[in-house]
């Protein structure tokens, strides 16, 4: 059995923010959920999320999840805070301790940190600059004697180098008397989870460490600088990830990856783009500069021009989209579709090599095959209260700035002549039109501008 607890009650004062420091965001997802979600892959009996500051701010962002709350009221330390989730932990089995603002630690340095079920294990680091952290005292065998917290520590600590991260686990019965231990004896008044490392070594308990497979793993936030640094080094991590599998980006630091992105062979990506959510980019796939996409799929060899943004959608095989082209969620693009400059979809199906080139907004419709639609043209959808949908089947054929009053069925085939405003089903193959008569006024002058 497997206890998880993350401690994420701070204020983070040197954030300058209302909002508590575990909700600020690293690539899109707040760097508590982005630990609570690496938790989860452990498959734990138990997560458990100490909080504090901001309230239910915090249990409310973490609704969807598995975890349960434990608030630490005053903060009194970092043992202080696991103390207030231990009535909620499982006897059995081993207490892992996390923290909310360590946010990029990976599975595979946790899993090692869990192999040992008997005893307590400690991430530790070694750092060129250590100031700041938490030193690992080892005695002259090499074993771990204690750990000495740096406003505590004398000036030969002060030179070790190997420092202490605060991730731990331990089997829970020990935990469990070990905290009850706790004493603040110290400079801060507070009680160091830390502590109980001398413990265990009192009662001839072996303590293991192990170290992360990158150092950025165990980097914490503290500021605003912090956060943007490590914003920076998790994308690069990711643009790395996708030059291996052979996507072309066209400058590794200018994208943002913001969820989750799968791409094929021979994709390639300008800079600037932003992905969130879950995208997948298929063979071929060309992505312009400036572009975002949000939770969609892109087929194969089609191609996204600059600053288009594509969400909640599906596009076929060799679509053209954009620049500038908007589509929106709902909308499913079969293959070979056009979809140009200022043109919107937006919970639309568009089959087979149709076409919306220039200036349109294509809202709640059904589109069949090879349809064309001319610049300007409106799907009016929506009368104030509710939304309607517009028909338009294969083979037609709209003209330039024509307003097509939903519902209606445009058939088969069928033209509608550019400038009309079409309230009734135009019949397939014929041509419908609306216009008023055109006429000259004879004598009218241009308005002159008043001086």
């Amino acid at each position: 059995m497997l206890n998880i607890v993350i401690l994420a009650a701070g204020k983070g004062t040197r954030m300058h923010s209302e909002k508590p420091k575990v909700l600020h965001c690293i690539a899109g997802k707040s760097l508590l959920q982005r630990v609570v979600d690496t938790a989860e892959t452990l498959d734990p009996t138990k997560v458990i999320v100490v909080y504090g500051h901001g309230g239910e701010l915090v249990p409310e962002e973490l609704a969807s999840s598995s975890a349960q709350f434990a608030l630490q009221h005053p903060q009194l330390g970092t043992g202080h805070a696991v103390q207030q989730a231990l009535p909620m932990l499982d006897e059995a089995g081993l207490t892992l301790v996390l923290y909310g603002d360590v946010p990029l630690i990976q599975q595979q340095t946790l899993s090692k940190l869990l192999d040992k079920q008997n005893t307590l294990t400690l991430l530790t680091q070694h750092l060129d600059n250590p100031k700041g952290y938490g030193r690992i005292v080892r005695d002259s065998q090499g074993s771990v004697a204690c750990i000495v917290e740096e406003k505590d520590s004398n000036v030969e600590q002060q030179k070790i180098n190997e420092v202490n991260t605060g991730i731990l686990a331990a089997p829970t019965a020990l935990l469990r008397e070990w905290l009850a231990n706790l004493r603040n004896e110290n400079a801060q008044g507070e009680y160091y989870l830390t502590d109980i490392v001398a413990m265990a070594v009192q009662q001839g308990i072996a303590i293991h460490t192990t170290q992360p497979s990158c150092s950025w793993e165990v980097m914490g936030i503290n500021n605003k600088l912090q956060l943007a640094e490590l914003e920076r080094i998790w994308q690069r991590e990711q643009a790395n990830r996708l030059l291996v599998q052979g996507v072309t980006l066209s400058d590794p630091t200018r994208i943002d990856i913001r969820g989750e992105l799968t791409c094929e062979s021979d994709v390639e990506i300008d800079v600037g783009c932003i992905f969130e959510g879950k995208v997948h980019l298929a063979k071929g796939v060309k992505v312009g500069a400036y572009c975002v996409v949000k939770d969609s799929t892109i087929a194969a060899n089609s191609q996204i021009d600059t600053y288009s943004h594509i969400v909640q959608s599906e596009l076929g095989e060799q679509c053209k989209i954009g620049p500038y082209a908007r589509i929106r969620p709902g909308s499913k693009l079969a293959n070979d579709v056009h979809i140009g400059n200022f043109v919107e979809i937006k919970n639309s199906q568009i089959d087979n090599h149709s076409k919306a080139n220039h200036l349109s907004y294509i809202g709640d419709a059904s589109i069949g095959s090879r349809v064309n639609i001319g610049a300007g043209t409106i799907t009016c959808n929506y009368d104030g209260a509710n939304k309607f949908r517009t028909v338009i089947e294969d083979d037609a054929f709209i003209g330039s700035d024509t307003q097509l009053i939903a519902p209606i069925t445009v058939g088969k085939g069928a033209t509608i002549g550019a400038g009309s405003t079409i309230t009734k089903d135009a019949p397939p193959g014929e041509l419908t039109l609306s216009r008023a008569k055109q006429f000259a006024l004879p004598g009218w002058q241009r308005p002159i501008k008043n001086k």
